[in-house]
């Protein structure tokens, strides 16, 4: 049986939605083929690598993608994390067979010293986890256990 093929958006394919192919490869890798990408990548942010790091998952080999690179594939879901922070600033892909929109705040707007910004990207990590372990995995793998 083919895995279901998951594409998450966001800006600039940093933070959340490294996380959320990060998390959703880990978790169940064994049947969701995973992949992210942004309308403006940049690269993938330090904390994000770090806090996932905290959790035995590790992303230090991904890296930001721009949606483009990716139009020739299909995706059975295309998933939005953009939160109100970005309005009208969401990447758009064409051609998925189902389209979601579920936004996060961006840990990477945070200010702030060391301890504030990484506690904003692990309340983003517990957040989209939970949300990964409902949405993807259904049962007990939530982030305290």
């Amino acid at each position: 049986m083919a895995k279901e093929r998951v594409l998450f958006l966001c800006v600039h394919n940093s933070a959340r939605s490294q996380m959320a192919e990060g998390i959703l490869r880990h978790l169940a890798g064994d049947r969701y083929e995973v992949a992210s990408a942004g309308n403006r990548p940049t690269s993938v942010h330090p904390l994000a690598v770090d806090v996932l790091a905290e959790r035995g998952v590790d992303i230090s080999g991904q890296r930001s993608k721009d949606v483009r690179e990716l139009l020739e594939q299909e995706f059975d879901r295309v998933i939005t994390l953009c939160g109100d922070d970005a309005p009208g600033s969401c990447p758009f892909f064409p051609g998925a067979k189902r389209y979601e929109h579920d936004p996060f705040p961006d840990p990477a707007s945070v200010g702030g010293d060391e301890e504030e910004r990484r506690r904003a990207f692990r309340q983003v990590r517990d957040a989209l986890w939970d949300w990964i372990v409902i949405r993807f995995v259904g049962g007990g793998e939530g982030h305290d256990g």
